[in-house]
């Protein structure tokens, strides 16, 4: 069993020192997927019941941070700068933006010093680097399910219709959660070497927050900025789900967009997200141990 640090390999007998030779670590998937998925649930599965043992309100405390934002953007956008005044079921797409974007926000902050975190497991044993973000975002993921049931309930009490678009939601969250892991497989390994990324993304998280239309509709974006916009992969996510799930009146993606066209940055994006964060990671998932 190796912890990934260089080590001097035994001469043949009669034959020559072959000198020194690297010996690597396990890779991201060491032990092969049936292990990885199974230690991926068991361990996303304990640290979501950790959180809660043994506090007094148990899941309730899940729904307090989203809750908390929304009663105060709720206040400002609607009782300050009225934006709400124009905006069909304002309160319900505030709080499902708020919710949806909670999971992304948690998920990746959480994953930057996921591996880190787990410097005793991944020096001392053969695990699957993988694991470990990818635990993070399945937790993230958990807490997600959790509170949209209280957004479901705040739909249906808001007067939202049930519409049959509510279908695609698992799908356009299957994409986010997409995202979510690229962001997270690639924060995480670039932490272990580079201790500023953790600042920096959280920079750039609340950045994205105010970047993307949670807080307000693509319609008060002027025209000439929707490009900007665009690029950004999350802006497409929370135009559809808007469209989808609160007002089928609503502008879809597309139509903000302006045609096909207009998405191709925001998902070349994606896709360069995507395979770069596998890149680096599977790189860097042997090199961990000898980088902590």
């Amino acid at each position: 069993m190796t912890d990934g640090s260089p080590t001097a390999a035994a001469p043949a007998s009669g034959g020559p020192d072959p000198g020194l030779q690297e010996v690597t670590g396990p890779s991201a998937l060491g032990g092969g997927w049936r292990r990885s998925r199974d230690l991926l649930y068991l361990i996303a599965v304990n640290d979501f019941k950790k959180t809660y043992f043994d506090t007094v309100l148990g899941y309730v405390w899940s729904l307090f941070r989203p809750l908390i934002l929304f009663a105060v953007l709720l206040f400002v956008f609607t009782q300050i700068f009225r934006i709400g005044d124009d905006v069909p079921h304002y309160p319900v797409m505030l709080l499902f933006n708020i919710v949806v974007f909670t999971f992304f926000q948690e998920a990746t902050l959480a994953a930057v010093t996921s591996v880190v975190a787990q410097e005793g497991v991944v020096r001392k044993t053969q695990f699957p680097r993988l694991v470990i973000p990818l635990a993070v975002v399945l937790t993230a993921l958990f807490n997600f399910g959790v509170n949209l049931v209280v957004v479901l309930v705040f739909l249906l009490a808001s007067g939202v219709p049930v519409e049959w678009t509510w279908l695609f939601f698992p799908f356009i969250v299957a994409i986010l959660t997409v995202i979510t892991v690229a962001v997270s497989l690639l924060v995480s390994a670039l932490f272990v070497r580079f201790r500023d990324v953790g600042i920096i993304w959280g920079v750039l998280a609340t950045a994205l927050f105010y970047a993307t239309p949670v807080l307000y509709p693509i319609e008060v974006v002027p025209e000439r900025f929707h490009e900007i916009v665009l690029i950004n992969p999350l802006t497409p996510i929370f135009i559809e789900l808007r469209h989808l799930v609160i007002d089928n009146s609503a502008p879809t993606a597309l139509d903000a967009a302006g045609g096909w066209l207009g998405l191709l940055p925001a998902f070349l994006i994606t896709v360069a997200l995507c395979l770069i964060a596998a890149k680096v990671f599977s790189r860097e998932a042997p090199r961990i141990a000898e980088e902590l």
